[in-house]
């Protein structure tokens, strides 16, 4: 993408309620757009990061056997109401339209409802058993408290997985690939390092789900871990019989903040048996299926990792994730017209920053934007048969001979 060819332009201040770091430069660069709290646009910067980030995601669930649905935003009401979830004092989240003709319909917080009504129409014996699917979406939730950016919003748009099985042997089975393929997930969008498995309530569906928490000032969260963190516990889970089970004091344990990611929850026959989900077995006997689910909030991890990565210059994002790979600066005629040589062929790898501008603010732009390479292409170079790349994460700088230059060689 050209710089001098986008609508998009970098800001010298952020929304004034934005006040998280990360959140603020996501809208300076150019890769949100505020509407309201908890409510924003992606701009074409902010587009490819998402969709880097649902190609890990979706890589690694297909990896495991799961299948990609797209489930109806627009929820009928009454499978909602047969499970306890319809009613807005049960559920202050939902929010609702009402129809032409009268009644309602709800914007979809959540789909364990939908996924198991359209299941009845595939699942009828042992041998359907066990399935999983999932979905890349926009949710909606009317959030008390909109905050951080990107990390909490109103709208947001979250996978979420579920799976059907005969069997608690196949639940457990497949419960654990979930907990890998998350695991893969984080290292390879370049937050693994920092994002724990943590036990947290189960509440109605079980004693304990696991959330996938990463530290983080800016989190929601305060967790609890030992010293070599094999025990991470959620604060809204740390009571004395919780600690006795685990073999942990409460002395022994630090705190910290974090921000929710992902969690998995065993959620047996919570919706199934209400909705009638059955299954016959193979002695001929009908049983409810067995269900988990799954999210990982796509939109939530991509403002995780802004926070997590900026620096006090911008946003510093891992090249798995970032929209591109190389931000391309021409200097002087002579350099600008190299860089258009460089750049043919490699628009899909680098943003091309060939407007009429001063070294000075490509450069401050190009850390703002935090691309993971800057390549320089000036007049003043080219005649020192060099061209400079600055490595953004470390501020490394290399210098290339020109001949011998190409973007597919840098190498750090």
């Amino acid at each position: 993408m050209r710089l001098s060819k986008t609508f998009v332009k970098t800001l010298r201040s952020a929304p004034k309620d934005e006040t998280a770091r990360g959140a603020q430069y996501l809208s300076r660069a150019g890769y949100v757009h505020k509407e309201l709290a908890g409510v924003y646009d992606y701009l074409p910067l902010g587009l490819k990061v998402l969709e880097n980030i649902k190609r890990i995601v979706r890589d690694e669930l297909n990896r495991i056997g799961c299948q990609e649905v797209l489930l109806s935003t627009l929820q009928n009401p009454e499978p909602w109401k047969k499970t306890d979830r319809w009613d807005i004092k049960k559920m202050d989240i939902w929010f609702r339209t009402n129809l032409a003709a009268g009644g309602e319909l709800g914007l979809a917080p959540t789909h364990e409802e939908p996924i198991v009504e359209l299941m009845k129409s595939y699942v009828s014996s042992y041998k359907d058993l066990p399935i999983a699917a999932y979905q890349i979406q926009t949710k909606f939730r009317n959030e008390l408290r909109a905050k951080s950016g990107i990390m909490r919003g109103r709208e947001f748009i979250m996978k979420d997985l579920y799976s059907f099985a005969a069997t608690d042997e196949d639940h457990e089975k497949f419960y654990h690939k979930v907990e890998k393929a998350y695991k893969n997930i984080y290292d390879r969008l370049g937050i693994g390092a920092d994002t724990y498995q943590t036990f947290a309530s189960g509440g109605v569906f079980s004693k304990y789900s696991h959330e996938f928490q990463t530290l983080t000032d800016v989190g929601e969260d305060t967790i609890y871990f030992n010293a070599d963190k094999s025990v991470v516990l959620n604060e809204e889970v740390v009571n004395d019989e919780v600690l006795q089970e685990m073999g942990v004091k409460r002395e022994d344990l630090q705190t910290a903040k974090a921000a929710e990611v992902g969690n998995i929850f065993t959620l047996k026959t919570k919706y199934s048996a209400p909705l009638g989900l059955e299954f016959t077995d193979k002695d001929g006997t009908k049983k409810p299926v067995l269900m988990g689910c799954y999210g990982l909030g796509v939109s939530r991890v991509m403002g995780v990792i802004a926070e997590k990565t900026c620096d006090d210059k911008g946003l510093v994002w891992p090249e798995a994730v970032a929209p591109y790979k190389y931000y391309l600066v021409s200097i002087g005629d002579k350099g600008l017209q190299f860089a258009n040589d460089l750049y043919h062929g490699m628009e899909d790898e680098a943003l091309f920053d060939d407007r009429d501008a001063r070294p000075g603010e490509k450069f401050a732009d190009s850390e703002l934007i935090g691309l993971p390479y800057r390549v320089v292409v000036s007049d003043r170079n080219l005649e020192n048969d060099a061209i400079e790349v600055v490595k953004r994460s470390t501020g490394e700088t290399r210098t290339y001979r020109v001949a011998e230059f190409s973007l597919r060689n840098i190498d750090f």
